[in-house]
């Protein structure tokens, strides 16, 4: 359960938000953790079955407007429940995100991919990042060349998580080599593939090796004269993929702060539980003040991540601009997280380090939070780009 019955950051939800976060726990405490403790130290991905309850209960369509048969939650929803799924499991808490939008569609393109996407019947992975552009968006190589009523892609991906699984791959490349400035110049297509397979012509992808995320893979993805119709073109017009990318990085952002709230709270509820139970000198271990000191630092450090995080996802429900408070609350959620987690390890002492209980593997999750969604450092500069 909860280190605390409420926190203060319970005064910005609403019932309803109280409501889904009450009944996501339950689902987290009686399907996922169990799941990811069975499966996540062999590296194992999560099951077909868990990812088909996710579907049926809605959470691929948190974002997705009533009229696509989405939930049409607010952002501050979908924070709240990525942290109680990340809780149980990052990679849970993250495969939710393969569903909630396609950010600049057309009406055709929504009509036609959003609902099946809000049930979990169609799930996307996003190819953007490749080994000479990472935070560098606009470097990107992968080229998309017009041939009649076609676009041929050809290049190479990285760290596309799910590719495989997915059922297309939203790639982003270069269609006019010459734009200036660079970003102007990248467009989005929708690849489409049988789910668990890159059975298309020119399509082939290699696992990555991770030591954390387990319970999905992530790959490089090869393009090989990977031919699309124009209507798989994102917007029906070339150049603006950047923007596209731009507009759902605030809220992945804010989701990726959730997450590592989540798996912050995972590491003080666990130690909190293991230092009552757990006896040292014929005393549990809660007792000595140094580590009641430790678990306080790791709860309030919670606490004030989880506060940032839905104050940031209110500011973008009410509309207003909060690029560079997104880009804060990432930096330091992320920061806490792996913070929290490395004490949850600690207070646990040598048993945190095996895989016997969960913390470690709280850390080893925490740890990529500052690196995906743009490092900690991107976040740093576009914070001091707002100040300056």
């Amino acid at each position: 359960m909860n280190a605390f019955e409420t926190t203060i950051a319970d005064s910005v939800l609403s019932t309803e938000h109280r409501m889904l976060r009450d009944e996501t726990r339950t689902f987290v405490e009686n399907e996922v953790r169990p799941e990811a403790r069975e499966r996540d130290p062999d590296g194992e991905r999560m099951s077909d079955d868990l990812v088909r309850q996710l579907g049926e209960m809605g959470f691929f369509g948190i974002l997705i407007d009533e009229e696509y048969d989405g939930l049409g939650l607010d952002l501050k929803a979908y924070a709240v429940l990525a942290e109680e799924l990340s809780r149980g499991w990052l990679s849970v808490g993250s495969i939710i995100a393969r569903g909630q939008s396609l950010a600049g569609a057309t009406e055709a393109q929504k009509e036609r991919y959003l609902p099946k996407m809000a049930r979990g019947d169609l799930l996307k992975s996003i190819a953007i990042s490749e080994s000479d552009a990472g935070s560098d968006v606009a470097n990107m190589r992968t080229r998309a060349e017009k041939d009649g009523d076609e676009y041929v892609l050809n290049g190479q991906k990285m760290w596309t998580t799910f590719a495989k699984g997915s059922d297309f791959i939203l790639t982003y490349a270069v269609t006019d080599p010459d734009a200036d400035p660079a970003h102007a110049g990248i467009s989005g297509f929708i690849v489409e593939k049988p789910a668990g397979t890159f059975d298309r012509d020119g399509l082939s992808g290699q696992p990555i090796d991770k030591i954390g995320y387990h319970g999905w893979d992530t790959w490089t993805v090869n393009f090989d004269d990977v031919r699309v119709g124009e209507d798989k073109l994102v917007g029906r017009e070339e150049g603006q993929g950047f923007y596209q990318i731009m507009e759902f990085f605030e809220e992945g952002r804010v989701h990726t702060a959730a997450r590592a709230v989540g798996l912050a709270r995972g590491a003080l509820e666990d130690a909190v539980s293991y230092a009552k139970e757990r006896e040292q000198f014929d005393q549990p271990i809660a007792e000595f003040q140094a580590l009641r000191f430790k678990l306080a630092e790791m709860a309030t450090r919670t606490e004030a991540a989880r506060a940032l995080t839905l104050l940031v996802a209110q500011a973008v429900d009410q509309g207003e601009r909060a690029d560079a408070q997104a880009a804060m609350a990432k930096l330091f959620a992320t920061e806490v997280a792996e913070e929290v987690t490395s004490d949850g390890i600690q207070v646990h002492g040598g048993y945190g380090y095996t895989t016997e209980f969960d913390a470690e593997r709280y850390w080893r999750d925490a740890r990529l939070t500052k690196i995906f969604e743009g490092t900690n450092e991107i976040q740093k500069r576009i914070i001091a780009d707002r100040l300056l």
